[in-house]
């Protein structure tokens, strides 16, 4: 006789979801650190993928495990968007300089994750192609001076990056938008709970979830080192993108960069740590 799965709530493991959603929802958020990573490192990557890739088939098996992973993540991302918009106000080149240690510190893990199924000549070549991209792309931005003001159609590419963050591992939506300068005043309006932020990030999440989260899964699982390899590229030719390299010729500013460029990378380097002893059942 097939033995049905136990119904009992264990309130601890109900307790232990929610502590890993409210990470994921933190990396969701925080600069360098991507939702999607922190997901496959707690091993419900998988299953948050199955379900949004074909959520009817695998609603009634996927979603009682997952609810308290998706409150832990309301609560983390909602939780700290204020903070973040606050500080990058008041403090922007310390900030910035914090989440590049964060991205810095994070790049180890992020690298050895890349490589779990191996490296070939293509993931490679996915890596420098996906790096030479992404900074032709932001530099020839910067050279012809384009300011991007936020509207509701940017807050739709926002919410396209955040989606972007949580099914593809690896992926920080801060590392698309803090270059074109959408960062700050996307996480200041769901910090804030604005309306015209909150609808097109919303709108824009959505339907990213729809349209690639099936597509992202079988690429994933067919390409994963070259998909994975493509990721880290971007990341680190964003990362040197959003440097405030301006802020470095004073001696007084310098100091505190450096300061929290290793405060970032510390703090990264023990989430790493802590993630490694994660078990999950």
């Amino acid at each position: 006789m097939d033995k049905k799965p136990s119904s009992n709530f264990n309130p601890l493991q109900f307790l232990f979801r929610v502590i890993q959603g409210a990470l994921i929802g933190l990396g969701a958020v925080l600069p360098g650190i991507s939702g999607g990573v922190l997901g496959v490192i707690f091993g419900i990557y998988k299953p948050i993928m199955e379900l949004l890739s074909n959520p009817f088939k695998n609603f009634r098996t996927h979603v009682p495990k997952l609810i308290p992973v998706f409150i832990g993540g309301v609560i983390g991302f909602l939780g700290v968007a204020n903070i973040l918009a606050f500080f990058l106000n008041k403090y922007p080149d310390p900030s910035v300089c914090l989440f590049i240690g964060l991205i810095g510190g994070m790049l180890p893990s992020l690298f050895r994750e890349a490589g779990e199924q191996g490296r070939t000549k293509g993931s490679w070549i996915s890596l420098v192609v996906c790096m030479c991209v992404i900074f032709a792309l932001l530099i020839g931005l910067q050279m012809t001076s384009v300011e991007i003001a936020p509207n509701f159609f940017w807050y739709l590419f926002c919410g396209f990056c955040l989606a972007l963050s949580v099914i593809a591992p690896g992926m920080s939506f801060s590392t698309l938008l803090m270059p074109l300068g959408l960062y700050t005043p996307f996480v200041d309006g769901i910090g804030h709970f604005d309306m015209g932020v909150l609808i097109p990030g919303g709108i824009g999440a959505l339907v990213t979830v729809i349209l690639l989260a099936k597509a992202i899964n079988a690429l994933f699982d067919n390409y994963y080192s070259i998909a994975f390899h493509g990721i880290v590229g971007i990341v680190i030719a964003a990362t040197v993108m959003i440097i405030p390299v301006q802020s470095f010729l004073t001696a007084g500013s310098a100091i505190v960069n450096l300061i929290c460029i290793a405060v970032g990378i510390v703090c990264a380097l023990a989430l790493d740590k802590f993630n490694s002893r994660v078990k999950v059942e």
